[in-house]
């Protein structure tokens, strides 16, 4: 997969930033914004290169790949440019905090897109895969296997189904949080993620 075609490259005004241009890095899954680096052309180049963010570091003066010394790197999976070509757009899968304080992102603000707490919380439950059932609820779910999992799934679908029925707000939402949290179990058990379920709908609504 090209990270960039020769056209976008091509648009790009360089001339317009001095040679160093801006880029935002986003996180494919959650949609939070991780942080802000430079690039040049050849910064830019190894990047397309590697796959990996590639920044020209303003206080060292030289080539600065994301990771190289904590490991934690900035796999690329699509870059893109602003209406104005002066400012890119870097779509990332992070390997580990992105921060240098060990943070996920660089900003420090606590208000973040809505849905990507879902993000976080699958990787939680994703995290309590083979823990000791005892330690929580989730481990014992994945503990007691596809068929308890399943049957919670059920369960919570019908409540979900009963709160819309009675017109119950309060408890639609709370059942629907039930449903959500147990459906994510049962894909996590079963190798699957949210993002695999996105994209087949992504893929219906493009049809």
């Amino acid at each position: 997969m090209s990270l960039m075609n020769e056209e976008q490259l091509k648009s790009l005004d360089w001339a317009k930033v001095d040679n160093l241009m801006p880029v935002v890095v986003q996180n494919r899954t959650s949609g939070k914004v991780l942080m802000l680096g430079y690039v040049n052309e050849e910064s830019l180049a190894a990047t397309l290169e590697s796959g990996k963010m590639t920044f020209f570091s303003r206080t060292k003066q030289r080539l600065w790949c994301k990771g190289e010394e904590s490991g934690n790197f900035l796999n690329v999976l699509e870059i893109s440019s602003d209406c104005d070509n002066d400012t890119l757009l870097a779509i990332v899968e992070p390997v580990g905090p992105t921060c240098h304080l060990g943070t996920e992102t660089c900003f420090k603000g606590e208000l973040q897109p809505a849905l990507s707490f879902i993000a976080d919380l699958e990787q939680v439950i994703a995290g309590r895969k083979g823990a000791d059932p005892q330690s929580s609820y989730t481990a014992s779910l994945y503990a007691r296997g596809t068929k308890r999992i399943s049957q919670k799934v059920g369960e919570e679908g019908v409540e979900v189904a009963l709160a819309a029925m009675a017109k119950d707000m309060d408890e639609l939402t709370c059942e629907s949080a039930d449903l959500l949290y147990h459906l994510t179990v049962l894909l996590q058990n079963e190798g699957l993620q949210l993002s695999d379920i996105a994209a087949k709908l992504k893929e219906r609504h493009s049809k």
